[in-house]
């Protein structure tokens, strides 16, 4: 027991370290406050130096009273905090992750001036400093400002922290913003009015500090990110305003000052007014995407194209401005009705789209007022002057007349008439039975005389085949005729030639003997020169002879020669072309000492002169054999 009593000391080591954080607490007010949290402290009373109570109304001690206290601990360690005197919670940080921000509710302050719903913003340190807060007048109630991602000291004693999401305007929208405290509205007006130097919103106590009104609001937000504190600001996402190509749009705005009609005196069917005023704008968008607030603003579209209108049940176009357009019913002077169907082709000039929608207020308004109207109107009355077959026949007159009435009614109202179409026309059921079997018969009677005449004109063919087929032997016959008459006339031709060419053989040849036989006379006379006296008249009786033989030798030649060619001659006539052609081939046989007939051919017919043309022609052989021999002694 001894030695029990000597380690004393011993337990008493072991229970301090054991329970040190209490008796460290108990008897020194150690408080430690861990890394990741902070201390909110509750005083439980007063011994004295402060006041004892909060005033009436609040809950947050700033110097010192009983109570919750608006100072909290830090990370770290503290003493003198006596725990029957002050009560210390532990407490994380407050963390706004990101995408996020923090929006707080005072639960202390003073009171939010009458008319609003937000607290203004005051110095705290993001509210870190509660003790700032309230000293720099803080409200209670909900904040205008707000705390963005990050970690904070946040006395939760005094504020609440709702987390939200930031918000996101995504692509092709636009943000249409309704503040939700400031100013009231002024009179006349549907929106507030433009505030600039706000950040887009993101800081509220600036838009209310430069008078920003509660409401609707004319400035929108673009596709991004924005911290907006959204118990301020509320925002609806709505498409971009497009205006297609082939399109202007034309805006008209409910919000801005009156403005002054720029149109003039000419133009009295509403105001037109100058970009940011109330009233139609004077310049149309073009084609394009807009941010456009679709409460303070309206845009409507005009087409600029041609624009084809339809009076027709089974057809409309796709923009849709003729679907309530139908086919006209019209009533003929003789009493029937009918229908037809009816195009009209449009333009809306785009300096002039203001002036239209100023009038009409949309492109639908202007069908339904002016051309449905005009163009049923003018039909209906134009068909109450006609029966329904002039109506019918007089179909492209009408038209043009159409257009150029048409044209000038829509000349006052801005906008150009291309053209008027007329399509089908539907006459009565009754009244077509009539017309079409008036013209069945019409087209059988052509068609009766269609095919008269065309037998008349395939008689007429035949006819002229017929013609032209004996033309044809006739032709034939002609040139087989030119061809023989010009055969016999080259034959004839050749004759003569042949006559020709044999007399010049024969000159020729007389010619030739006769100078042959002067030379030999005249070769004699100098070889009898040479001779003797006493010769001399052998000599020239000698001479005398052979000039003598030569001289009948020559005449005789002659007379061969022309009596050959006056028989040749007499024997074409005599024989004609084809007869002598055969002589002579025979004549050649007949050179070649082959005997192609009897040397005497005598024919026996009486009455004729058979026989002397037999022995004729036997002289002639013997003649030319003669000759021939004559040639070949000659030629030896």
């Amino acid at each position: 027991m001894a030695n029990l009593t000597e380690y004393w000391w011993v337990l008493v080591l072991v229970l301090f370290i054991v329970f040190y954080k209490f008796v460290l607490r108990v008897f020194f007010g150690m408080v430690i406050v861990p890394e990741d949290k902070i201390g909110l402290v509750t005083k439980k009373f007063v011994l004295f130096g402060a006041e004892k109570s909060l005033p009436d109304g609040r809950i947050i001690a700033t110097k010192g009273e009983a109570g919750f206290q608006a100072k909290t601990l830090a990370p770290g360690l503290y003493w003198a905090m006596w725990p029957w005197q002050y009560s210390v919670n532990m407490t994380s940080f407050t963390i706004i992750p990101e995408g996020n921000i923090g929006l707080l509710l005072s639960k202390d302050g003073a009171e939010i001036p009458t008319g609003r719903i937000l607290a203004q913003k005051v110095n705290s340190d993001n509210f870190q400093d509660a003790t700032l807060f309230l000293n720099n007048g803080g409200q209670k109630g909900r904040q205008s400002a707000f705390i963005t991602t990050g970690s904070y000291r946040i006395n939760t004693f005094l504020f609440e922290v709702v987390m939200t999401p930031q918000i996101v305007i995504f692509e092709n929208m636009v943000g249409i913003v309704t503040a939700m405290d400031g100013e009231p509205i002024p009179i006349g007006q549907i929106a507030g009015k433009f505030v600039e130097n706000h950040n887009n919103f993101q800081d509220f106590d600036q838009f209310l500090k430069n008078g920003g009104n509660r409401g609707l609001q004319p400035q929108v937000i673009l596709a991004g990110s924005y911290y907006i504190n959204t118990w301020a600001v509320q925002i609806e996402q709505n498409p971009m305003t497009d205006v297609p190509i082939g399109y202007v749009g034309v805006v008209i705005s409910y919000i801005g000052e009156d403005g002054k009609d720029v149109t003039g005196d000419t133009f009295k069917h509403g105001n037109i007014v100058s970009k940011g005023q109330r009233g139609v704008w004077m310049e149309p968008f073009g084609p394009g995407k807009y941010a456009l607030n679709k409460y303070t603003t309206k845009l409507e579209p005009v087409p600029t194209t041609n624009l084809v209108l339809n009076w027709a049940d089974a057809r409309s176009e796709s923009h849709n401005l003729d679907k309530n357009l139908s086919t006209i019913t019209v009533r003929s002077k003789d009493g029937f009705p009918f229908n037809l169907d009816v195009s009209q082709i449009i333009h809306v000039p785009a300096n002039e789209a203001p002036k239209v929608i100023a009038r009409f207020g949309s492109m639908n308004n202007l069908v339904s007022q002016v051309l449905e109207p005009t163009i049923g109107n003018y039909f209906r009355n134009s068909a109450q002057d006609s029966d329904v077959i002039s109506f019918l026949s007089t179909r492209k007159e009408r038209q043009e007349s159409a257009k150029n009435h048409i044209k000038t009614v829509l000349d006052e109202y801005n906008v150009n008439a291309v053209d008027t179409l007329i399509g089908d026309i539907v006459p009565p059921e009754s009244l077509m039975k009539t017309l079409t079997d008036r013209k069945i018969a019409e087209e059988e009677q052509k068609t009766y005389q269609t095919q008269r005449m065309a037998q008349e004109q395939r008689q007429g063919v035949e006819k002229e085949t017929a013609i032209a087929d004996m033309q044809k032997e006739i032709v034939k016959a002609s040139q087989s005729v030119e061809i023989a008459q010009r055969t016999a006339d080259a034959t004839v031709k050749k004759a003569e030639g042949d006559a020709t060419s044999l007399k010049l053989n024969v000159n020729a040849e007389a010619e030739a003997t006769k100078m042959r036989a002067n030379a030999e006379a005249e070769a004699t006379k100098a070889r009898a020169g040479a001779q003797a006296e006493a010769t001399k008249l052998t000599a020239s009786a000698e001479a005398e002879r052979i000039s003598k033989t030569g001289l009948a030798e020559a005449e005789k030649i002659m007379a061969i020669g022309k009596s050959t060619a006056e028989a040749y001659q007499l024997q074409v006539s005599a024989m004609g072309g084809d007869n002598f052609t055969k002589y002579k081939i025979t004549e050649e046989i007949g050179k070649g000492k082959i005997k192609v007939i009897p040397d005497v051919l005598i024919s026996g017919n009486a009455g004729s002169d058979g026989g002397i043309s037999g022995l004729l022609g036997m002289k002639l052989m013997e003649m030319m054999d003669t000759k021939n021999g004559k040639d070949e002694s000659s030629t030896k």
